[in-house]
């Protein structure tokens, strides 16, 4: 496959599916935490965006991605990136007063 060199996955490759995955997720958080959580209050939701950080790494690792290589700067990259589509799309739900 061209995407893929003898090594592993190309470079351009696993950083586009990195962020979308993290993004992917943080907004699917930011969606449960709406549907879930009683109110902004609710620790449900900080506890459904630790929940969609950590299952990032097991499903990078399944589809192929070395998590070895990763360092702290990779692992702070998909929590900002998780958190902050999390917080925005809650945020936005929240101030439209949607239920789900």
């Amino acid at each position: 496959m061209a995407t893929e060199t003898a090594e592993g996955w190309d470079d351009h490759l696993r950083g586009l599916t990195v962020t979308t995955l993290a993004s992917v997720l943080g907004i699917g958080a930011g969606v449960a935490a709406q549907a879930l959580a009683t109110g902004p209050n609710d620790r449900l939701g900080l506890y459904l965006l630790g929940a969609a950080v950590l299952v990032q790494l097991p499903v990078y690792m399944a589809i192929g991605i070395d998590v070895d290589d990763f360092g702290p700067k990779e692992y702070l990259y998909i929590a900002f990136i998780t958190f902050s589509l999390w917080f925005v799309s809650w945020g936005i739900l929240l101030t439209a007063g949607t239920s789900l």
